[in-house]
């Protein structure tokens, strides 16, 4: 065997092991959530006298959702002379206007309804909530991004936690008003069903640390103050506050029954860029709080999860590599011996792909009755989630390397319905180079899938076909809504 072919074997099995390793883990997460299944907050012991809460609507030129979310908020069922809402508008366009209007609407109604406009954005979202903080008279905080739809009984169901003094924050499950809109949609809703029920599912029955989603959770104020306030030196203030909160010992609650619906982007680009910006605030965020959490005494199974949920992100970069590395991995391999690849490599492929079958399967089977119909779309999960690896790979070196940068915002059109439309509204996102070097990774995966039918090396196919489909996918879809042509391929209509 040559040097350099050495090398490639080499640096190919460290990454897809590290991979394997990190599959495990969500076999880990599922087996933390199956085996705490009674540690599921019970019902609030009711309150004889309900607190003072502050509503904060964090919003940034979003015109086509901002008068839904004010009316929506407007129509949480809790006693008018408890209930305070900052409507926190950073906006340069139109939804200065419209919302301006929606809470001169809403106070003539008798509520209690501030509009607050910066003329800078400082610390962008953090910056917001940071300084409407000051003036707010809440003693709890609730906070709902511009795509939210809160439930009438949001608060109802939540501030009753607060009678435990330790709890710092009560986190609703986000649903999905839009997600049978296209087959983006429905994969976004399968990834952050799995997301909520299993990472902060099995986390918090574990007793082990999770995060604030940055919407549709309420906050004790004094916690925010104590864990040193909104800081906005990375994307994910609301990841960053989580931790700082969780290492000065308080407690967070998940609630799985308690729904908030939230549209999700239909839009590509847009949910690239918030892709982009959760990873790039992750690692920012590891980079600042995890030398504390591993320096603390806390127990060491928390510090380990912790360490698997900050640096989960770091798997992105170890995709671009695998991608590379493939096709060279697998010359070499069916040089030397084609039978030696199906015992060794596909079985490392086949520990580091079934894992994130597994993961959303059961995520899907615990909330949907017609969970087997959904199976049909764990594949294309899986093939986006390889499909994004450029994208976040950049924000990962981006964190690395980089200064903060700007908290680019998600664009929203106000779709709940397959008859909405997005394609001539404003905020389109673009991407210049990154489709291009998706686009040509899907063709070089094309190349390697003949390869691997010309010499029969069928046992890799399914995952060179994931590979292949992911990045053609990612890139093409991409490539197609900037030129225009607004492509979407729409998803079967599925009863939830």
């Amino acid at each position: 065997m040559q040097p350099y072919e050495t090398l490639i074997l080499v640096a190919y099995f460290f990454v897809l092991s590290i991979l394997g390793i990190y599959g495990w883990h969500r076999y880990y997460l599922v087996y933390e959530y199956m085996k705490n299944k009674d540690r599921v907050p019970g019902p609030p012991p009711p309150m004889k006298d309900l607190p003072v809460v502050t509503i904060q609507l964090p919003i940034f030129n979003e015109m086509y959702v901002a008068d839904r979310l004010i009316d929506s908020v407007c129509d949480i069922d809790y006693p008018k002379d408890k209930l305070e809402i900052q409507v926190l508008d950073d906006s340069t366009d139109e939804t200065r206007e419209i919302a301006a209007m929606a809470v001169e609407r809403q106070a003539a109604l008798g509520f209690d309804i501030k509009y607050l406009h910066r003329t800078n954005r400082v610390g962008y979202k953090a910056g917001a909530l940071d300084e409407a903080l000051k003036v707010a008279r809440g003693e709890f905080v609730a906070i709902f991004d511009a795509d939210f739809v809160p439930t009438a009984d949001f608060l109802m169901k939540t501030v009753g936690y607060f009678q435990d003094p330790k709890v710092a924050l009560v986190q609703a499950r986000w649903g999905h008003i839009n997600q049978n809109y296209s087959l983006l949609t429905k994969i976004q809703a399968i990834l952050l069903d799995g997301h909520f029920v299993l990472e902060h599912g099995g986390r918090n029955r574990a007793g082990c640390f999770f995060n604030f989603n940055g919407t549709a959770g309420v906050w004790r104020r004094t916690a925010i103050g104590d864990a040193g306030g909104w800081q906005h030196d990375t994307l994910t203030e609301d990841l960053d506050l989580s931790y700082r909160a969780q290492l000065r010992g308080w407690r967070f609650l998940f609630l799985p029954h308690l729904v908030t619906p939230a549209e999700v982007p239909v839009e590509m680009n847009a949910f690239k860029s918030q892709q982009h910006r959760w990873a790039k605030g992750s690692i920012q965020t590891c980079r600042k709080v995890l030398p504390a959490i591993l320096a603390s005494n806390l127990p060491r199974k928390v510090k380990i999860e912790a360490f698997f949920h900050l640096t989960a992100n770091f798997n992105y970069l170890l995709m671009c590599l695998l991608s590379v590395l493939m096709f060279p991995a697998m010359v070499v391999r069916y040089n030397m011996g084609w039978t030696e690849m199906l015992l060794i490599d596909v079985p490392l492929f086949f520990v580091a792909t079934a894992s994130v079958f597994n993961f959303y399967l059961v995520s899907q089977r615990e909330l949907y009755t017609d969970w087997v119909t959904r199976v049909k779309y764990l594949p294309v999960v899986m093939a986006i989630g390889i499909g994004l690896a450029v994208n976040n790979t950049k924000a990962v070196f981006e964190a690395l390397f980089g200064a903060p940068g700007e908290f680019t915002r998600t664009a929203k059109y106000g779709i709940s319905t397959s008859k909405d439309g997005w394609q001539n509204k404003k905020y389109h996102q673009a991407m210049s180079v990154q489709p291009i070097i998706e686009l040509a990774l899907g063709l070089y995966f094309s190349a390697t899938v003949v390869y691997a039918l010309a010499h029969g090396i069928y046992g890799t196919l399914p995952f060179l076909l994931l590979f292949q489909f992911g990045f053609l996918y990612v890139g093409l879809t991409s490539i197609l809504q900037q030129l225009g042509d607004g492509v979407m391929v729409k998803a079967p209509k599925i009863a939830d």
